[in-house]
């Protein structure tokens, strides 16, 4: 593969890839990671595949197996630290301006999905997968990513409803005590 080709892919699916590596690890610095260490395996055994226009879905696979990959091996690994949760944090000044707030809540609301649910979602909704690629992807049964996607959404609505209600029950409270302070 020429340079110019393997730059074209990685311009092409850089992004996606980073979003998804995102979702899984909540970290910017292992997504970072995960997407890179996925293209230097495609560097080094991409030529490998018969069909270029299969390097997405083969690259989705690659980064989701890495990320396990690595998840076993800090699983083992018995002496590494959770990093605080201020150091997941995305800064703000790195969130896209022009996102709406839904957009927000619906991402940070898919942060709290399940890791076995949130995989086939984030491949399904923001990375456009179909059924057949998220199955080839996270090496499960068609089957097992309707079961997945449909869990994952009943799970999403949950959150979503819940971050509402947040929202409103903060509004309620207030309200109700007006009431009673005039009563």
């Amino acid at each position: 593969m020429s340079n110019k080709a393997f730059t074209q892919l990685v311009d092409a699916h850089y992004a996606p890839l980073y979003r998804f590596a995102l979702s899984l690890a909540h970290n910017q610095a292992d997504a970072g990671d995960l997407v890179q260490q996925t293209f230097y395996i495609w560097a080094t055994k991409g030529h490998a595949l018969r069909e270029f226009a299969k390097a997405k879905s083969w690259l989705f696979t690659t980064l989701y197996r890495e990320f396990l990959r690595v998840k076993r091996r800090e699983n083992r690994a018995t002496s590494i630290e959770d990093l605080p949760p201020g150091e997941q944090d995305i800064p703000a000044e790195e969130i896209d301006r022009t996102t709406k707030l839904d957009a927000m809540t619906v991402m940070e609301s898919l942060q709290t999905v399940d890791d076995l649910f949130r995989a086939p979602l984030t491949l399904f909704y923001p990375e456009e997968l179909s059924y057949q690629e998220i199955a080839e992807t996270l090496g499960v049964p068609i089957g097992t990513v309707m079961s997945r996607l449909s869990r994952g959404k009943a799970q999403l609505r949950s959150e979503l409803k819940k971050a509402e209600n947040g929202v409103s029950a903060q509004v309620v409270p207030f309200d109700q005590d007006r009431k009673t302070q005039t009563s």
